[in-house]
């Protein structure tokens, strides 16, 4: 869906390089080892979590196939906070991605949720796919690295789907729901809080709408609608323009960045790559001082700055699988989307004369400043393009509301890599929502932020009765 961006040495990386201008393995030792544990369901090997104090790590042992059709079992690595007595029960924290693991982020989490810790038992769960479990794909790793924009290689992508193969079928979000169960299941616990950011919100929003009886509550951080993301980025693209513009208010800056991106889009041809940098600066800086200052260069004649800071971004994305699996978020995404040729199950032959159609129809309405070949040149749309043809998981409707469960929805106003569309998207579909906008804030805004306002949103949200 979009990336994560847990880690701040893609800033440190992106940041110098600026000042300075095929194989996939398959997991089957990991199953082995699952198969060995238990049943599926059950929380095997308990003990106290290597460094972190107060915290018991497990492994909850399911199914590959919870249709029963395939034997093989994954060991799922789960973090558990000891207060199992909370008295509002359990908080499960879901990250984004997807591809990004969870258990390596529950010390971060917790010192950021501490307000909560006392009444809630912080759970938190490598999903299938990531952390131990991640579907290593090396070259389309090395190709995109925690990007989702970065265009891969043919290749790349084929050879991942090849060598993953048959199974690639079995990690979908609805896969990963049905884990989720079973984790509810093993904790013991009629219903569970669930906390998601970014694609963790897709998660979360697919959980509620199988499970209604099972969730107490809703915080969606980042939000990406439960009728799934766009490949083509059409509300990203669209809302550069809002974005730039009120970081140029609050920079006092005294170009017209708008205007600027539409030029050099026009003139160098390179809104793939503009868009990906503008949506991984935000980690960066959601002022987007440097961007603004780079795209103004560009479009005034000199697209050298530019050309460095783009250099930096991809450099500063370099992520390992463990880090963000590069061959779960293609399973994930592949599965999960609808796209101008259909879903995963069509046949490979003719999507790209359907991506075409669909490209020659945009207009400036869908794509503002940017263009059609931006549209149709995404690195999901392109890895999902040449991915091979896979049996495709029934959808929830694409109009069905979540279920009237109090709901905090919660977004930063300079967010690209889930605009506040996405967000407004979703509050059509959820009756008993609160919507919290934070004024200078980007992607994740629990974690993120600066400002207290979201987070404070949050604690208020989930400790009121």
């Amino acid at each position: 869906m979009r990336r994560p961006r847990a880690l701040a040495t893609v800033a440190l990386a992106a940041v110098s390089v600026l000042m300075l201008s095929g194989t996939c393995t398959s997991t089957a030792q990991d199953r082995a080892a699952a198969a060995s544990a238990g049943e599926s369901g059950g929380l095997s090997g308990a003990a106290a979590c290597p460094g972190l104090e107060g915290y018991t790590c497990a492994t909850l042992t399911v199914p590959l196939d919870h249709s029963g059709g395939v034997s093989d079992r994954l060991g799922l690595k789960v973090a558990m906070a000891d207060n199992v007595k909370a008295p509002k029960g359990v908080l499960l924290f879901l990250t984004g991605g997807p591809g990004q693991p969870g258990v390596p982020f529950v010390e971060r989490l917790s010192k950021k949720l501490t307000p909560l810790l006392q009444d809630y038992r912080l759970v938190m769960v490598d999903q299938r796919g990531t952390g131990d479990n991640a579907l290593q794909c090396p070259q389309l790793q090395k190709e995109m690295g925690s990007s989702d924009l970065t265009p891969p290689t043919v290749r790349a992508v084929t050879d991942c789907a090849v060598a993953i193969g048959p199974d690639r079928r079995f990690y979908s979000t609805s896969d990963t729901v049905a884990d989720l169960e079973l984790l509810r299941r093993a904790l013991g616990v009629p219903k569970m809080t669930l906390d998601g950011v970014s694609y963790g919100t897709y998660t979360a929003e697919r959980y509620s709408l199988t499970h209604p009886q099972h969730v107490a509550r809703l915080v969606l951080d980042s939000v990406v609608p439960q009728t799934g993301y766009d490949p083509m980025d059409r509300a990203a693209m669209r809302a550069a323009p809002r974005v730039l513009t009120a970081a140029c208010e609050a920079n006092g800056c005294d170009t017209d960045p708008t205007a600027d991106l539409a030029k050099v889009v026009d003139t160098y041809d390179n809104g793939v790559d503009v868009l990906d940098a503008l949506t991984t600066w935000e980690f960066v800086d959601p002022d987007y001082a440097a961007m603004i200052d780079v795209l103004h260069k560009a479009a005034g004649g000199d697209p050298g700055p530019l050309r460095g800071l783009i250099a930096g971004v991809r450099q500063g994305s370099a992520a390992t699988a463990e880090e963000l699996s590069q061959g779960l978020h293609a399973s994930t995404l592949c599965l999960d989307g609808r796209y101008p040729w259909g879903r995963s199950d069509t046949p490979v032959a003719g999507r790209q004369e359907a991506l075409e159609k669909a490209g020659a129809e945009l207009t400036a309405a869908d794509y503002g400043p940017f263009d059609a070949n931006t549209a149709t040149g995404l690195g999901s749309m392109l890895s999902c393009l040449h991915w091979p043809r896979t049996p495709a998981p029934p959808l929830p409707p694409e109009h069905r509301r979540l279920p009237g469960i109090p709901v905090l929805l919660l977004g930063g106003d300079r967010d690209l890599s889930t605009p506040l569309e996405w967000l407004y998207d979703q509050k059509k579909l959820t009756p008993r929502a609160r919507v919290v906008v934070v004024p200078g804030a980007a992607h994740s805004v629990q974690t993120r932020a600066a400002s207290d306002k979201g987070r404070q949103a949050v604690f208020d949200f989930l400790l009121r009765r």
